[in-house]
Order: C-alpha cells, then sequence, then structure tokens
C-alpha cells in the first residue's frame, strides 16, 4: 500500500493566529507534527500544503518536503485535493493528517489508511470513546469543540473493524432525553478525531462537491459526503489527544511537552 501523508497549514487561525509556527517548545508546532507522522510504519511519503510563504519557509528549513496551494480554501481537506492532483495519481492512499495534532498517535495513521485500502469507502476516519464520568465542560460530549459521531453496527467480511458513518455534530448526539439532555455516561458517546484517509480519486472528488447545508450550518466538512450518501468508515481507538485551537489548548501542549522532556 503505497501511501501519501498530506499536513494541511494555514497561519491565518481566527482563534490562534500564526498556529502552525509557534514555538515555545523549541520547535514550531508543525514540525512536532511531521515528525509524529514520519513514526508511521507505513513508509509513507509526507508533505506539507500550505498558502503561507512563512510556513513554506520553515517546513523546507527542517528538511521537510512543502507545497503551495490556494488562500480560499475553507478545509484542510480541499486543501490537500488541490495538492492531491498532482501528487497522489501513484498513491494507494492519501492520509489528510491535521496540521495542529502534535500528539497523534503514528498508528492511527496506519489505522485510517488500513482502513480506506482495504474497505474502500468513499474515506475513512477514526473516533474514540469520552473519557467515563457524567463531569460537563471542555472535552466532554456537551463540549460543541468535541465532534460527536454516531456509527452503524460493525461492519462485516472484512478484517479491520469498522463502522459506518450516520452523523457527525457539534451536538451531543445521540439526545439522551430520559435524562433532560445531560448525558449519564460520557463514554456511551463517541468523539470524532479529525484525521482522514481517501483515495487519490475519492479525495479530487470531495473538492468538487457542492457544500451543502450540513456542513454549512455545523461548519463540519465530513457532513458534505454524508449529505450526497457517500460512505464513511470509521474505526476505534482507544483515546486521543485533542487538537489545538486555542491558546489555551497551546499553553496545555507546551506543558505536557515539556513534562515529556524531563
Amino acid at each position: 500500500m503505497k501511501t501519501l501523508i498530506l499536513i494541511p497549514a494555514r497561519f491565518s487561525s481566527s482563534r490562534l493566529p500564526g498556529k502552525p509556527l509557534k514555538d515555545d517548545t523549541g520547535y514550531p508546532l508543525i514540525q512536532h507534527v511531521y515528525e509524529s507522522a514520519k513514526k508511521s510504519s507505513l513508509g509513507a511519503d509526507i508533505v506539507v500544503a500550505t498558502d503561507d510563504e512563512r510556513i513554506q519557509s520553515v517546513v523546507t528549513g527542517f528538511g521537510a518536503d512543502c507545497v503551495m496551494t490556494r488562500s480560499d480554501h475553507e478545509s484542510g481537506s480541499d486543501r490537500i485535493a488541490e495538492a492531491a492532483k498532482n501528487l497522489a495519481k501513484e498513491y494507494d492512499v492519501v492520509v489528510n493528517v491535521q496540521g495542529d495534532e502534535p500528539e497523534l498517535d503514528p498508528k492511527d495513521i496506519d489505522l485510517v489508511a488500513e482502513i480506506q485500502h482495504e474497505l474502500n469507502p468513499f474515506m475513512s476516519t477514526l473516533a474514540c470513546r469520552f473519557s467515563e464520568g457524567t463531569e460537563t465542560g471542555a472535552g466532554t460530549p456537551l463540549d460543541p469543540a468535541c465532534v460527536k459521531v454516531v456509527m452503524g453496527e460493525k461492519l462485516k467480511g472484512y478484517s479491520i473493524e469498522a463502522q459506518r458513518a450516520v452523523y457527525f455534530s457539534r451536538s451531543i448526539v445521540p439526545y439522551p432525553r430520559h435524562n433532560q439532555g445531560m448525558p449519564v455516561c460520557n463514554s456511551e458517546y463517541f468523539m470524532h478525531i479529525g484525521m482522514y484517509a481517501y483515495s487519490p480519486q475519492s479525495i479530487v472528488a470531495f473538492s468538487e462537491l457542492n457544500k451543502a447545508y450540513l456542513e454549512k450550518q455545523e461548519q463540519l466538512e465530513q457532513l458534505r459526503a454524508i449529505e450526497n450518501n457517500l460512505p464513511i468508515h470509521v474505526g476505534l481507538v482507544e483515546g486521543a489527544v485533542p487538537g489545538i485551537d486555542t491558546p489555551d489548548d497551546y499553553a496545555a501542549f507546551v506543558k505536557r511537552w515539556g513534562s515529556k522532556s524531563l
């Protein structure tokens, strides 16, 4: 299985401008993501896709490949689709690793690529259970920053376990009507992990679909496929560290990284 990992990175994040170049650890954030992706066992080629020359300069400076894309893309998948049109024809699988996931597990990259290669849905992604308990707030099913996924039964006839996605939402789904909208146990809900795998053909096809109602309402790019009745298969993993969206997220990452480095 010949795999291409594409890492979309943009400078103009509304909540954390210049996020890929934040370097309080001594290394830019985008380099942390790249080094984690390199630990995948796939032997994949890795390319950063950006619209900013400052990011390009830093990426090439630490020895990674980088391609420039347009600046008007509204999602990471749209950005890597532009890059894939020129790069991905010789590959079996294209994996979209978000540029703000410095603590991703390389085994998760392997899994999502294997699901895409064996099951051959339109696209593949990952999820994990929320931590047990009934606490509320950040990092729980009631947190709109943590996307929830509802899935069907396990798919049969494959060596890799996966389920078909039914819906993704920032709201708590399914809604616990019997408990006035409050989860009885957080681990009954599944948190979406924003890593995607495509075939070279499906990533280009994704970018050519119109941005539909559900995607516009929830601001979740994967709903573009759901609304067009295109299958998304989901693999379950034990857990995941949240990505970095805000200054507080980044500060927490720096603290964790410092503890590991001692």
